[in-house]
């Protein structure tokens, strides 16, 4: 098996055991001014991955360029969930314009972010000084998200393949540590088998 190197978080995304039971999770959704603004509220995992990156991408497609992602009440995220976020802002970056901006993670969110290369991506604030009349609002601005999840076992492991594919392209890095997951993955869906992945750090 591949060693991770010395510092680097844990990412595990893929195990053949049941998912282990977490609180839920819910995607908090709202457009404030020229900002759309997304709250992660509980782990960011493959299992709501699939519902934000539906949220970003209508409204990227109805022409807003200021994306926020808040993370101040997300513990983790799965690498399906980082991958979903840099598919993200890749799309942005190749549509000319636009930024996708991660707020209030914490440093075991930003620790992840930095290690996979994302702050070479996304828009990390890192001491809160970003979108601040924005922040004072939007609490009255935000409602779950009404996009809907995976509706088949194939679309959710398209969706996780795409997401892996996504950091794997990031760096040489990244490609070899998710090499397997990836092969694992596309062996999958030409097979129909099912997978489950685990959300929680090894």
């Amino acid at each position: 098996a591949r060693q991770r190197g010395a510092g680097q978080p844990a990412i595990r995304a893929l195990e053949l055991t049941p998912q282990r039971m977490t609180p839920p999770t819910h995607i908090l959704v709202g457009t404030i001014g020229r900002v759309f603004w997304m709250r992660v509220d509980g782990r960011g995992t493959f299992q709501n991955s699939l519902q934000a990156k539906r949220a970003l991408q209508r409204v990227v497609s109805q022409g807003m360029k200021n994306l926020v992602v808040d993370l101040e009440r997300c513990p983790m995220m799965d690498s399906t969930f980082l991958g979903m976020l840099t598919g993200a802002a890749l799309n942005l970056r190749e549509s000319g314009s636009g930024s996708l901006c991660v707020v209030n993670a914490n440093q075991r969110n930003l620790q992840l972010l930095t290690s996979l290369g994302l702050d070479h991506i996304l828009e990390l604030d890192r001491d809160g000084r970003l979108w601040e009349a924005e922040r004072k609002t939007v609490c009255d601005a935000l409602q779950h998200c009404g996009e809907s999840t995976a509706e088949c076992k194939e679309v959710q492991t398209q969706h996780v393949l795409s997401a892996h594919q996504a950091l794997a392209d990031v760096s040489d890095a990244n490609e070899s540590r998710f090499h397997d997951v990836i092969e694992f993955l596309e062996k999958e869906l030409e097979a129909g088998g099912t997978f489950y992945i685990d959300a929680n750090e090894s």
